[in-house]
């Protein structure tokens, strides 16, 4: 019985984590019937800004504090391991239905490209930003990074070193692939331009905790790793 509760629990955050990722890719690609980037309730533009900001900050301290190594082992003493990570992937996508609801645009233009076949390449580099982001999840472990498999066997998959797919070609391809959803799009307002750029200079300063943390979890195999590999842009040689 707990297994059957805890596995529908991760089960309806796995629904709503896929429900906000559809939206989210249309928000940025500003269309749908909902709040968009570039569409929604209107203020001044330093009112817009502050408030943007401050969705983006709290979604940006869920994650940062949420994933570090020392919450984590409080919340395994808080809440059940079955359902640890399936409740962080819903409370990280509440925070995101958050920042997409209250979103207050600044749909001020800063480039727009019109003209084909520019404008179907640019939306094309959009679409393989979000396949890259959401298919670097299944190149590791799908059904553990949503929580689902936790809920089901009562445990996670010990930690083992892999370096497949577009792991081999960059140690982060998760995040490359929404910095390449973020910014490659055929029209940039203000608004997009601030929810890209503070969601990218969260993404570097994340990363830097992130590889602090491989490195001491996985130990010298991922450091070797890390000292072929680039972490976000292929063919970059990697820093010492």
């Amino acid at each position: 019985m707990r297994r059957a509760l805890a596995t529908a629990y991760a089960a309806v955050a796995y629904l709503c984590f896929l429900a906000v990722i559809v939206w989210a890719i249309a928000f940025l690609a500003d269309v749908g019937p909902v709040t968009t980037v570039d569409r929604g309730a209107s203020a001044a533009p330093a009112v817009a800004a502050g408030i943007d900001l401050l969705l983006l900050a709290v979604f940006a301290v869920h994650h940062s504090v949420f994933a570090r190594p020392r919450v984590k082992r409080w919340l395994v003493r808080a809440i059940p391991a079955r359902i640890e990570r399936a409740t962080y992937v819903l409370t990280a996508s509440v925070l995101l239905v958050l920042v997409l609801w209250l979103w207050r645009p600044i749909p001020v233009v800063i480039w727009a490209v019109r003209a084909e076949p520019w404008r179907t390449v640019l939306w094309a580099g959009f679409a393989a930003g979000w396949l890259i982001a959401i298919g670097s999840t299944f190149m590791i472990d799908h059904l553990d990074f949503v929580g689902l498999r936790q809920a089901v066997t009562d445990r996670r998959r010990e930690a083992v070193f892999q370096a497949r797919w577009l792991y081999a070609v960059v140690r982060h391809p998760l995040m490359l692939g929404l910095l390449v959803a973020f910014w490659v799009v055929p029209t940039m307002t203000w608004g997009h331009a601030l929810f890209a750029g503070a969601l990218s200079a969260y993404i570097a300063i994340g990363i830097r905790f992130e590889e602090r943390d491989l490195r001491a979890e996985l130990g010298e195999p991922y450091r070797r790793y890390a000292r072929r590999t680039p972490a976000i842009v292929p063919g970059l040689r990697p820093s010492r």
